[in-house]
């Protein structure tokens, strides 16, 4: 089974980003669960997302797991969130910093000594260049396609695409760019 976890704060679209992976990967035939845990759910609030994704049916609805990969989509969550807690050591990190990965991993101790598992891109910087809004989570799965090597970027693009169909074409064109950029950027 593959776990991911989100740490983000409401509002910058990471159940958006959980759902519309977990719909692409739905397509492929896998099961999939996406879902949020909210503090106070308010906006700008830290809050978590969550997805798994497995051949079989998923049985386990616990927002516990010993999360694949963990996406930091608010630089700051970088800092006042345990991102580590339940991690292997095979967990991959992305996170959203315009800091530099090596500054990163200097500001956070639990990183160092896993700094082959640590992917840093400015996710809000793509996306204010190309959406228009710091809205960081197409840019993040953009990494994650590289990163995990999932789907073939064009793929998952293109079922992306669906995922969005409720947006206009020049927004859906815009994310189309962010996905690529981070992609391209991630490091």
């Amino acid at each position: 089974m593959l776990e991911i976890r989100w740490h983000s704060r409401a509002g910058q679209g990471a159940v958006t980003g959980a759902k519309g992976l977990g719909s692409v990967v739905a397509q492929t035939g896998k099961q999939v669960q996406a879902f949020a845990f909210y503090g106070s759910a308010k906006r700008g609030a830290s809050m978590t997302a969550y997805n798994r994704i497995d051949d079989e049916v998923i049985l386990n609805h616990e927002k516990y797991m010993e999360p694949d990969y963990v996406f930091i989509c608010d630089p700051g969550l970088t800092y006042t969130d345990d991102i580590t807690a339940n991690g292997t050591p095979k967990t991959k990190y992305i996170i959203t910093s315009h800091l530099s990965k090596e500054e990163v991993i200097a500001n956070v101790p639990k990183l160092q000594g896993i700094e082959d598992r640590v992917y840093v891109l400015d996710c809000f910087q793509i996306s204010r260049d190309t959406i228009g809004k710091a809205i960081p989570n197409t840019p993040m799965l953009g990494a994650f396609m590289k990163v995990s090597g999932m789907f073939e970027l064009e793929y998952f693009k293109e079922e992306m695409k669906s995922v969005l169909k409720k947006l206009s074409p020049k927004l859906i064109d815009a994310n189309m760019l962010a996905i690529q950029r981070a992609y391209d950027e991630v490091k």
